[in-house]
């Protein structure tokens, strides 16, 4: 009766461990464009807007954890490349291993939005999916909040659909419209792609338990060194 006992206690406890396992990412994600770019990550990422930011000199980047599901932990590296950079021959070392992309234009000033077609082309001739595929580009529209500000949504939706990007929103940072749900819509495409897509040196999947809380994160710093959808 005691072994029986035991074993009957193990398979609890497996049990148990089982159920409180979480898959846990780490992904890439570069935000790109010439205005917008910092006010849309430090909104979504620290909950709030100012008006006063100082200008992003070649890289920053910042860290937004999601409980995605009970099993499913999430946690979106934002790299905010400055405008100028596009210009330079750094942007295939901050590329590197991405798995996704945002580029943001401003409403208020629509010369921005000619600039959207360059920043994709330099994505694109810099990074891939790990199979080879063109990393996801999602389209934000910012400043939404403004009244002089307007978009035809018909002619972005064809926008999206002819130059491949998986989806476009009008954003607000300041006034958090539809911020959280384009990262969402973002973060839903990517746990979408093939494990094949996958970047193996800057994507991590771990398991860890939630009750000691404990995640293997090493080797972050290192690798740093080295509603409108068009669907």
């Amino acid at each position: 009766m005691a072994t029986t006992y035991n074993d009957d206690v193990s398979t609890k406890e497996t049990s148990v461990r089982n159920s409180n396992t979480v898959k846990e990412h780490l992904y890439k994600v570069l935000v790109i464009g010439e205005f917008g770019k910092t006010s849309i990550i430090r909104r979504y990422t620290e909950g709030y807007f100012s008006p006063n930011y100082k200008l992003t000199i070649g890289v920053d980047f910042a860290l937004k954890s999601i409980e995605w599901s009970p099993s499913t932990k999430v946690n979106l590296q934002l790299w905010d490349i400055a405008g100028h950079e596009r210009f330079g021959h750094m942007t295939r070392v901050y590329y590197k291993y991405a798995i996704a992309a945002i580029i943001v234009f401003d409403l208020s000033r629509p010369a921005t939005f000619d600039s959207v077609l360059k920043w994709l082309e330099d994505v694109n001739s810099k990074v891939m999916l790990s199979n080879e595929q063109p990393v996801p580009v999602l389209l934000l529209a910012n400043k939404c909040d403004i009244e002089d500000s307007s978009y035809e949504a018909d002619k972005l939706n064809s926008f999206c659909r002819d130059k491949k990007f998986i989806g476009w929103f009008p954003t607000s940072a300041k006034t958090n419209q539809n911020v959280d749900e384009a990262m969402n819509f973002l973060i839903e495409h990517i746990l979408s792609l093939p494990s094949g897509a996958q970047q193996p040196s800057e994507h991590m999947s771990v398991a860890h338990s939630e009750t000691n809380g404990s995640g293997d994160f090493d080797g972050i710093e290192e690798k740093d060194k080295n509603t409108g959808c068009c669907s």
